[in-house]
């Protein structure tokens, strides 16, 4: 069978890791044209005391795809992605859970969790479940469904408080919570909102890949300038050894 870093191995070649600096925004690491925080963050809520994206996923490039197809392609196909996707998440964290505890305020995780669907009928059988709850080894002890989509109105890429319901109180445990790609921010936030409602303590955010287009202003040239290949060593809120 495989290893976690013949898995990555490939991903290691594409995948382009956030670093802060100037004109990157200070909370989700979107390029932005001269801001400290792109526009979503600068009106948003502190529901998140930590958002850690492991790559930017860039529109209709080799990341977006294996999103994408996770959880759309035929099904040997996505359980490939599943897999491999999994694999990703697995070696970011086993090398920087404890970069993420130390951005979000706290000394580690006692609860992982997953971001629900916006869409109530898809919840169910969302494959980043079986990805955080069975394929990840860092995470699949931890794992537990605390959130479910709520009957509130929300469109799928809008805010809301209300959009998620936790299953049970928290009394206080901090979450790591874990979403494949980070668009708008719309469901990580509405779902750490729901956690802190229920009592959560410290809750961070890891996504998988950042979305963005490569053709917006300067995009293209600034993600050239990234380290490629991937550094494992390194992360969004820790420069590596």
């Amino acid at each position: 069978m495989p290893t976690v870093a013949e898995l990555t191995a490939l991903y290691g070649n594409f995948m382009l890791g956030p670093r802060p600096g100037e004109a990157v925004c200070r909370v989700c690491f979107d390029l932005t044209d001269g801001h400290p925080h792109c526009y979503g963050c600068a009106y948003a809520g502190p529901w998140l005391d930590a958002v850690v994206p492991i790559s930017y996923s860039v529109a209709h490039e080799q990341l977006h795809h294996a999103l994408a197809g996770y959880k759309r392609a035929r099904v040997e196909v996505a359980r490939r992605f599943e897999v491999e996707l999994a694999a990703v998440l697995w070696r970011h964290l086993d090398r920087h859970e404890q970069c993420v505890a130390a951005a979000a305020g706290t000394s580690g995780f006692e609860l992982v969790t997953t971001v629900p669907s916006s869409t109530r009928e898809r919840d169910g059988t969302h494959p980043l479940h079986r990805v955080v709850g069975e394929l990840t080894g860092p995470t699949r002890g931890r794992h537990e469904r605390l959130l479910r989509r709520s009957q509130a109105s929300v469109t799928a890429r809008e805010f809301s408080p209300d959009k998620f319901e936790a299953i049970r109180g928290l009394a206080g445990g901090s979450v790591l919570l874990i979403d494949d790609t980070w668009t708008t921010g719309a469901n990580a936030r509405s779902a750490a909102a729901a956690l802190k409602a229920a009592g959560a303590g410290a809750v961070a955010a890891v996504v998988i890949g950042r979305h963005l287009h490569r053709d917006w202003h300067e995009n293209d040239r600034r993600l050239r300038a990234l380290p490629c290949p991937f550094d494992w060593g390194s992360c969004a809120v820790h420069a590596g050894d």
